[in-house]
């Protein structure tokens, strides 16, 4: 039986949904004390005084942390160099202090820490703390501090701009001058909340007559979040274990470090005790965003729909600091801002500028929703200022199956893809033609109706380190395999096709084989789970120690069964000659053998095993593709938006588990929604968050996601040796613009040409009220 292609439920979830997981939240060691953070109330402010005598004098309080005690002792929080493929032609990253010294520059920026035997009794001494702020004018708009039109954050910088990017390729001049239709529009793709089940949370641990620091943490990655400790609190790395117990859902938040990454074991060290912190759902609210950014796009176009070239300006609004991944999502909306079209020529210029904002990062897709919904939106302009069909301007400017390997203009490879095929068949699922003609038929006292379209790329796999994984399989006695792995999900269930890959590959059942992940003393090296790498990167790394593991076990099975090399077959637990059914040996036997004349330097964990492990680097990043079609139908007497229909057609190469694809899909497309109809984050002009809760923040619920109809298709990457393509964040890519473009067909009769999502009823109505008035006017 192959075990590669089959729907085999999730082996994480029984545990998980009996409530038998261990996520930091359920961790308690002897003696241990609680942390809670003070957080600034002011967006920007100097910091006159920080009272804290009273707040010491509460019962079991043992310690309080201030800026001013660490100012000498602990550096701020690092970002990421942006060199080499993802160079950029400025950065200038503000330091970013583990506590605040002298002044506070977001509403929710680290102030003090208290530490007490109680998690009740530190809040109550946190309330005692008494800080003296100076209030400042606070910078909320990025266009203004892009034009230089606002106080400078940090005087040290001289400027609010910190990240530029300039881009030239092609003859822009000339596409425009030979342009017979150009379209310009700017879009606004607001900041966007996280919001993973699970908040942020780190349990520290030190055991002086040992030397050694244990921290529990909520990551994606803890042998980086190990290498970063280490050169932070300036420990050898060997005297440091991170661990990564389940964690509940990140979407990007996990893969940065935050000050309580390093305080908590800071403080765990110096007191000589287990330190916890849990955060609060308003600070995780408080703590990070993603998007937020400003997209001016004109295409320049011939009257047939076909690009010869664009011009893009980005200002990102990158918050008061930098976190790890701040500046990736605008690099990435420059880098993949042509989609899946052949565009010739353009012109790109990125200003990330600092307000005083919680800082964003990488957050599902990271740049690619945004690339996308501009380009989507940008495409269905096209169509309708010159009356044609939006499918078919975008498949006149597809890349043909035949470019592949294709270099874009803004210097991406694209690996392969059928881009036509797939459009094609998500309107043949959407019944597209039909849907067309009943938008046209409706009368005007009927609720309007809207058919949208969005086709996207995403990149998956990332750069740099994030190409590399390592992997390691030990075979015991037994026969029981343990595969370990630099990957550390969080519920995308690379468990299961871990153990599908190993079964198919060893001729076992996957409940044979144990999947070890997220412990740095297990396993010493790894990159973790960002970037869509799971089964690419990581996956690829098993399967290349899996079949190392299958060739040197095949060469003994061959001595023994005296056949081929090439016939020996490895099924059910049996290892064969493939032409000569009879001959075989089973899996425990073959093991045996193999452990008795493996020598002692390959054993196993001391069990006299086998052990074999090896690392992967992906030379270049797979192009996930895909295509969604959506119906919708506005109330014109309300706004609300009610979705009739949604298809979508992926195609993420070669599929190890469709059970777990589909799983990925749904969820992306849940997100998607939420952007495209209902979360926002909104800002005061003080620089106050309005919607820091989720009684202000609107998560889409299960009752908002419509029925969905999903289809794959498989065009295997030549990028790895899966032949897979990302599918972690694919989903939620083209699904605000799908939305988006549906909507506004349905409103094209009220001459609403575009609207910033997301698309509240509020906002529908608003624009249909006033435009429905500007019409009238015009028409007396």
């Amino acid at each position: 039986m192959s075990f590669i292609g089959q729907s085999i439920k999730r082996f994480e979830d029984p545990r998980l949904v009996t409530g038998n997981g261990t996520f930091v939240g359920d961790l308690a060691l002897p003696h241990m004390l609680h942390a809670t953070v003070v957080r600034s109330q002011h967006a920007y402010a100097r910091l006159r005084r920080i009272e804290v005598a009273m707040a010491r004098s509460v019962p079991g309080v043992v310690a309080i942390l201030t800026g001013a005690d660490i100012a000498r002792v602990l550096p701020g929080i690092p970002t990421r160099v942006m060199a080499g493929e993802r160079a950029v032609d400025g950065l200038q990253a503000p330091e970013y202090p583990l506590l605040a010294h002298h002044t506070v520059c977001y509403v929710g920026q680290p102030v003090a820490v208290v530490v007490a035997d109680d998690p009740y009794r530190a809040r109550d001494a946190l309330d005692l703390i008494t800080v003296d702020y100076d209030p400042l004018p606070a910078v909320v708009d990025p266009m203004a501090a892009a034009r230089h039109e606002t106080p400078v954050i940090h005087a040290v910088m001289g400027t609010n701009v910190a990240m530029r990017l300039r881009q030239h390729t092609g003859d822009v001049a000339s596409a425009f001058a030979q342009a017979d239709h150009v379209v310009r529009q700017q879009y606004g793709v607001q900041r966007i909340a996280p919001a993973p089940l699970e908040t942020r949370g780190v349990l520290a641990h030190y055991q002086p007559e040992e030397d050694l620091l244990t921290v529990w943490n909520a990551t994606q990655a803890p042998h980086r979040v190990k290498r970063l400790l280490a050169d932070l609190l300036q420990r050898r790395e060997e005297t440091l274990r991170v661990i990564a117990p389940d964690v509940g859902g990140s979407f990007g938040v996990k893969d940065c470090l935050f000050p309580e990454d390093v305080l908590i074991p800071y403080l765990a060290c110096r007191l000589a005790r287990p330190v916890k912190w849990i955060e609060e759902r308003r600070e995780n609210m408080l703590a990070y965003h993603g998007r937020g950014q400003s997209v001016d796009i004109e295409a320049a176009v011939r009257r047939d729909g076909v690009f010869l070239g664009i011009r893009v300006q980005v200002v990102a609004d990158l918050g008061a600091y930098f976190l790890l991944t701040t500046p990736v999502p605008p690099f990435n909306v420059c880098r993949r801002i042509t989609g899946p079209y052949h565009i010739p020529a353009l012109s790109i210029e990125l200003v990330g500028v600092l307000t005083n904002k919680t800082p964003t990062g990488a957050y599902r897709g990271t740049g690619s929703p945004e690339a996308a919904f501009c380009m989507e939106r940008t495409m269905d302009l096209i169509a309708q200022d010159l009356g044609l069909d939006p499918a078919e301007v975008r498949q006149r400017n597809f890349i043909p199956p035949e470019a592949f390997p294709y270099q874009a203009a803004t210097g991406l490879t694209y690996d392969s893809g059928n881009y036509a095929e797939g459009l094609e068949r998500a309107l043949e699922l959407l019944d597209y033609s039909q849907w067309r003609a009943k938008a046209k038929q409706r009368q005007p006292d009927e609720p309007l109706l809207g058919i949208g379209l969005a086709t996207f790329l995403k990149s998956s796999g990332a750069s740099g380190d994030h190409r590399v994984e390592h992997a390691r399989v030990s075979i015991a006695p037994s026969g029981q395999i343990t595969v370990y792995t630099g990957i550390s999900p969080h519920g995308q269930g690379s468990e299961t096709a871990f153990m599908q890959l190993t079964a198919e590959a060893l001729g076992v059942h996957p409940t044979q084989v144990r999947v070890r992940h997220g412990d740095t003393a297990l396993f010493a090296h790894g990159e973790g789970t960002s970037a869509s790498r799971g089964l690419i990167v990581g996956g690829s790394a098993v399967y290349a120690v899996l079949q190392e593991a299958r060739q040197h076990l095949a060469h003994l099975a061959a001595e023994f069964l005296a056949c081929p090399l090439d016939d020996v077959y490895f099924e059910s637990g049996r290892v064969g000659n493939r032409h000569q059914p009879d001959a075989h040996i089973t899996w425990p036997q073959l093991v045996t053998l193999a452990c008795n004349r493996a020598p002692a330097s390959a054993a196993g964990e001391g069990e006299g095993g086998l052990d074999f492990q090896g690392c992967y680097t992906l030379e270049n990043a797979p192009m996930s593709f895909g295509a969604h079609a959506v119906v919708v139908e506005v109330c014109q007497e309300t706004g609300a938006v009610t979705i009739l229909r949604y298809v979508g057609v992926h195609d993420c190469g070669r599929i190890i588990n469709p059970r777990l694809v589909e799983g990925q899909i749904v969820g992306g497309i849940a997100q998607g929604l939420g952007q495209a109809l209902s979360e926002d984050v909104i800002y005061s002009p003080e620089g106050q968050l309005l919607t820091g809760s989720l009684l202000d923040y609107a998560l889409p619920r299960a009752r908002d996601i419509p029925s969905l109809v999903l289809e794959t298709m498989e065009t295997p990457s030549p990028t790895n040796p899966l032949g897979a393509k990302g599918i972690g964040s694919v989903s939620t890519v083209p699904t605000p613009a799908a939305v988006a473009n549906a909507v506004l067909h349905a409103l094209a009769r009220f001459g609403v040409r575009h609207l910033q999502t997301p698309l509240t009823a509020e906002k529908i109505w608003g624009a249909m009220q006033g435009m429905g008035k500007v019409k009238e006017a015009q028409e007396n």
